[in-house]
C-alpha cells in the first residue's frame, strides 16, 4: 500500500480544561525511523496513544496505514506492534510462556509461533533465560522481551515509547541495532526517546513542547535552523559565575550549560573567542579552554526547550497550554497520558 504511513491534522487531546496535545500535524513516510522528542509532560505518549487507537481525541483527523485508529481499530491492531512506556508485563510467566502467549493473542499458527519465538529469542540474546520467571529479569531483560512482544506478528508499523529507558549502554546499542533492522524490512518505527545520541540516528524528528509541535525534520536540517551561527566550548571555573559572563557577551546568541561545559551560540568564533577569554579574565574566572565544536541534538533540544519556556513565561497568564495547572484526572486516566 503506498502513502505515507501516518498523517495526522490538527490531532488535539483535553483532558477537562487540560490541552495534552494541541492541534499537532504529523507526517511519517513508510519504512522512516522517526523521533518523537519532548521533555516529561510535553505529550508525547498521549499522542502515540491516540494513533493506536487506545485513546480518543478531542479533535483533528488521523490515518495510520491508511485507517483511522478510532473508526476501524479492528483493520489497525494486527498491522501495529507498541511498546509503551512502562511496558505490562506478567511477572509469574517464563519468558518463553510470555512469547507464546503475545504470539497466541496475534493468531499466529502453531509452526509460526514455534519459529518466531525461537527467532526472536536468539535475536534479541535471550537465550539461556527462556524459562526464567519475567519478575526475576533486570530491566535491560524486561525492555528486550517487551520489544518481542509487540514486533512478533511483524508489524508494519512499530510505535516505542522510551524503549531504552533505564537500560545500559549496550542494551541500547543492542536495541538500535534491532530498530535499523526492522526499517530495513520495511517496518516504519516511530520512536520517543530522551537520549539525543539516540536521535541523532533517526531519519527525521519532531519535537513537542507543551502539547504543540515546535520543530520537525531531519537532524542535520534542524541543527542549521535552530543554531544558525558556529558553536563555542568554554570550560571554565567556577563554571556557574562563567555562566553568567558568557551570556552577558554581546557577540553570544545563546549559551547554556552542558555538564560543567559551556556551550555558547555566536556568529562570529573569530571574534568571539578572544573576546570572551578577555571578558572572563577580567571577571576572575579560570579559563582552561574555548574552542569550536559542532552542533548535536542536544543542543537543538536546550535551544528549543528554553525558547518555549521563555515564551511561556513572557505570556499572560491563563493564555498558556491548558490555562494553567491541569485539572485532577479521572480515576481511569493513566498518569502517562499527559506526557
Amino acid at each position: 500500500m503506498s502513502g505515507p504511513a501516518v498523517v495526522a491534522r490538527g490531532l488535539t487531546k483535553r483532558f477537562g480544561a487540560f490541552v495534552a496535545v494541541d492541534h499537532i500535524d504529523l507526517e511519517i513516510p513508510r519504512g522512516e525511523v522517526f523521533g518523537f522528542l519532548g521533555p516529561n509532560g510535553a505529550g508525547k505518549s498521549t499522542t502515540i496513544r491516540m494513533l493506536c487507537g487506545l485513546l480518543d481525541r478531542s479533535g483533528g483527523e488521523v490515518q495510520v496505514l491508511g485507517y483511522d485508529p478510532a473508526r476501524k481499530p479492528e483493520r489497525l491492531r494486527p498491522r501495529i506492534g507498541y511498546m509503551s512506556q512502562r511496558a505490562s508485563l506478567y511477572g509469574d510467566l517464563t519468558v518463553v510462556e510470555h512469547l507464546e502467549f503475545y504470539a497466541r493473542v496475534y493468531g499466529l499458527g502453531p509452526a509460526t509461533r514455534q519459529r518466531t519465538v525461537r527467532d526472536w529469542i536468539a535475536t534479541a540474546g535471550l537465550a539461556g533465560r527462556e524459562r526464567a520467571l519475567v519478575a526475576t529479569l533486570s530491566g535491560g531483560w524486561r525492555q528486550r522481551l517487551a520489544m518481542g512482544c509487540a514486533i512478533l506478528h511483524r508489524p508494519d508499523l512499530l510505535l516505542l515509547d522510551e524503549p531504552t529507558s533505564g537500560v545500559d549502554p549496550l542494551s541500547r546499542r543492542q536495541f538500535w541495532d534491532l530498530i535499523y533492522r526492522f526499517a530495513e524490512d520495511g517496518t516504519t518505527v516511530m520512536v520517543t526517546t530522551h537520549y539525543m545520541d539516540e536521535a541523532e540516528h533517526c531519519d527525521r524528528l519532531a519535537f513537542i513542547h507543551g502539547g504543540r509541535i515546535v520543530a520537525q525534520g531531519a537532524p542535520a536540517e534542524l541543527k542549521r535552523r535552530h543554531l544558525p551561527g558556529a558553536l563555542l566550548r568554554v570550560e571554565a571555573d567556577p563554571w556557574a559565575h562563567a555562566l553568567d559572563v558568557v551570556r552577558a557577551s554581546p557577540l553570544v546568541t545563546d549559551a547554556a550549560l552542558h555538564g560543567t561545559a559551556i556551550h555558547a551560540l555566536v556568529a562570529d568564533p573569530g571574534r568571539a573567542v578572544p573576546a570572551l577569554a578577555d571578558a572572563l579574565a577580567a571577571a576572575g574566572v579560570g579559563v582552561r579552554a574555548i574552542a569550536p565544536r559542532a552542533p548535536t541534538l542536544e543542543d537543538v533540544f536546550v535551544a528549543l526547550m528554553a525558547g518555549e519556556q521563555a515564551r511561556a513565561a513572557a505570556a499572560p497568564q491563563g493564555a498558556g497550554r491548558g490555562c494553567g495547572t491541569p485539572p485532577p484526572r479521572p480515576a481511569d486516566q493513566p498518569r502517562e497520558d499527559a506526557r
